[in-house]
């Protein structure tokens, strides 16, 4: 029920969130920005693919929350789609790396 909902083709009729769009800004524009400016600092090698996974991980599990589950799976525990699942195991798999190389430096 917001003013920029879309209907799609081949659809139910009804208006849904244009996802699409919020994960083109989030995780295409904003992500980007997030990772150009941390660029300019001195990261140890493999810093920056779990800094990207870590932020996906964390955009695309909240944007899930818009989308349609898949039919053939729908939603698993009651509340959570496959790929909140999946991003929560990014998310966790990235954080646990980058505070395991956070400790072996200091």
């Amino acid at each position: 029920n917001v003013p920029w909902a879309m209907v799609f083709p081949n659809s139910d009729g009804l208006s849904r969130h244009p996802s699409q769009l919020y994960e083109a800004f989030f995780e295409g524009l904003v992500l980007f920005v997030i990772l150009w400016k941390l660029r300019k600092k001195d990261y140890p090698d493999g810093h920056m693919v779990l800094y990207f996974m870590l932020l996906y991980g964390i955009f695309r599990f909240f944007l899930e929350f818009f989308r349609q589950p898949d039919p053939q799976i729908g939603l698993l525990f009651g509340i959570f789609s496959m790929g909140q699942i999946l991003c929560m195991a990014m998310i966790i798999f990235s954080a646990m790396f980058l505070l395991l190389k956070r400790s072996d430096q200091g």
